[in-house]
């Protein structure tokens, strides 16, 4: 029998030092994935980071200037490092833009989400059209009444489309 799963440890006798730190490490780790608040938090660290990569990558694709250019020749004109120095400090500002709006995003979501599903005490497509839908609508809400409107119905199409897809049954089932 695993002692990981076995409450009294491989031989049936007392569970070691070390054995109860690392359940009490796992418990903490689940207490925290089931509430709200550690959800937000973690899905906004998560979305930060993955916008944060995701930045870097599209900063470093968009340099696709022509050299003919006015803005290409003031940057050829200036010495290798200082032309390197600019590009590393402009894909720094954009991939920092977009892990900001990832985190934001992976925030609102999760703890909308989270909350939608405690108050309906149900897991199910509804939550996330629901979520998404205040999202999309609090994001855009600053652009105005109808941008609100537009923003809620794509963020919540997009949530069904993913929620829908991630829920479909295994080829296995």
């Amino acid at each position: 029998m695993n002692p990981m799963f076995n409450p009294n440890g491989a031989g049936g006798g007392a569970m070691d030092e070390q054995m109860k730190q690392q359940m009490a490490a796992v418990k903490s780790m689940q207490m925290l994935m089931e509430s709200c608040p550690g959800k937000t938090a973690v899905s906004g660290v998560m979305g930060f980071a993955l916008g944060g990569a995701f930045g870097l990558f599209m900063a470093s694709m968009s340099y696709d200037t022509p050299l003919s250019s006015p803005a290409a020749s003031q940057i050829t004109s200036l010495p290798l490092r200082d032309q390197l120095r600019q590009g590393f400090k402009d894909m720094g500002a954009r991939s920092y833009s977009s892990a900001k709006n990832f985190g934001k995003v992976g925030a609102i979501f999760a703890g909308t989400e989270c909350c939608i599903e405690g108050f309906r005490a149900k897991n199910d497509l509804a939550n996330g059209v629901m979520a998404g839908c205040i999202t999309g609508g609090v994001l855009a809400a600053p652009a105005g009444p109808s941008a609100a409107a537009l923003g809620c119905a794509g963020f919540a199409a997009f949530s069904l489309a993913i929620d829908a897809y991630m829920r479909r049954p295994s080829e296995g089932d």
